[in-house]
């Protein structure tokens, strides 16, 4: 079997068309908002950038960063590979000598989807938290568990980290501020995992300084919802980000024609960014047209994402995905989540509501009643499909 026979399997992005051409599907795909590929209006923008080494200092991703941390009204930035690593520099930037601690919710990139940097590149420990009121951290929840002082058992808790949006929804401003506040007056530092803070800043018309004024560092990506190919910028002050570019090369991530990446950056901030209200309008839709059909919703459409639970209906994820593959546009999925995007259609959210709507028939037709949904607390939102093993 030949790579391109693998290709034509995969129900993702990328597939090989029966004449033997490269094509991308997008406008059906519902995993994420990181598969989005660069426009033909993208690329002229990004040619014409130069071509610089950025480990000696590359002209264009310098106006870049310089850009970046006007807008975040930071002293500085830098242009780092991914969000995560804008999230372990930061964290690895700023503690000194453990023990330490980090704070950050327990549904947190940070804690769940970074490979345990913290503790690998930080040797720090970070107390994960479950928010009271399932939605977001509040000074309440945090403050009983900062750590102070010099007892020799404990971990001095020394930054909290927080996420916006997380899993799509946003954390109130006012919140921030309250946590930001004691964290000031304690010494403790503040980080923001920023990955989809574009979406807060469009969804609320709130300017991204105002967005980022309580943290001490700020990790911004734009190969999610803005759609640039690769990129982050990790964004604080000057003797942090210098610091910073000091662990980037540590860590392996000194880049080098970085000038066209910067450039497809630059391009998204002035044409995608004004795309995000379409994005939340269509996931909101997508919310709507699953309410009507009786499908739990356990996380709604603050932004770009919805999760959804079929259950309440009878019907298992795999169904849903197995059915969605065999559409004359086929839908990708893999669980709970949908992910809108800049380059989701319309069509493709109300083929995806007419799938439902179908496999609800068909359960009602077949007798199926739907168990009830057991919850013992705050639920997991984030639900891959598993296939019921067959017995052998």
């Amino acid at each position: 079997m030949t790579m391109r026979d693998n290709w034509r399997k995969f129900p993702g992005v990328l597939y090989v068309s029966s004449n033997g051409k490269w094509e991308f599907r997008l406008a059906e795909e519902m995993v994420a908002d990181t598969i989005t590929v660069p426009t033909k209006e993208m690329f002229a923008y990004a040619v014409q950038t130069s071509l610089g080494d950025d480990v000696y200092s590359e002209p264009s991703t310098i106006a870049l960063e310089a850009h970046i941390a006007k807008l975040a009204g930071k002293e500085a930035a830098l242009f780092v590979s991914s969000g995560t690593m804008g999230n372990q520099l930061a964290i690895r930037t700023h503690l000194q000598q453990p023990p330490n601690s980090i704070i950050c919710d327990v549904r947190a990139h940070i804690n769940k989807y970074e490979a345990g940097g913290a503790a690998i590149h930080s040797g720090a420990l970070q107390n994960a938290l479950t928010p009271k009121n399932g939605h977001h951290l509040t000074l309440k929840d945090i403050e009983p568990h900062v750590v102070f002082g010099a007892d020799v058992h404990s971990a001095p808790t020394r930054i909290i980290c927080l996420e916006n949006t997380l899993n799509g929804t946003i954390m109130p401003q006012s919140d921030i501020i309250e946590i930001a506040d004691f964290a000031l007056k304690n010494s403790i530092l503040m980080h923001l995992d920023g990955a989809r803070l574009w979406h807060v800043a469009a969804e609320t018309q709130t300017p991204i300084d105002e967005l980022c004024a309580p943290f001490d560092s700020v990790s911004l990506c734009f190969s999610k919802g803005l759609g640039a190919p690769v990129g982050t910028c990790l964004v604080g002050p000057q003797a942090f980000i210098q610091k910073a570019r000091w662990f980037r090369k540590i860590f392996g991530g000194g880049m080098r024609q970085t000038g066209v990446l910067a450039g497809s950056v630059a391009y998204a901030l002035t044409h995608n960014f004004p795309l995000l209200p379409r994005v939340h309008a269509l996931a909101k839709r997508l919310q709507a047209g699953l309410e009507e059909l009786q499908v739990g919703i356990m996380s709604p459409a603050e932004t770009c994402m919805v999760f959804y639970d079929p259950l309440t209906i009878g019907i298992e994820y795999w169904e849903i995905i197995d059915r969605a593959a065999t559409l004359p546009k086929p839908i990708s999925l893999t669980g709970s989540r949908l992910v809108v995007h800049i380059q989701t259609s319309p069509e493709a959210v109300e083929d995806f509501l007419s799938l439902i709507r179908m496999l609800k028939e068909e359960k009602v037709q077949a007798g199926i009643v739907p168990s009830p949904v057991v919850s013992d607390g705050m639920r997991n939102v984030y639900v891959r499909a598993t296939r019921p093993s067959t017995p052998r």
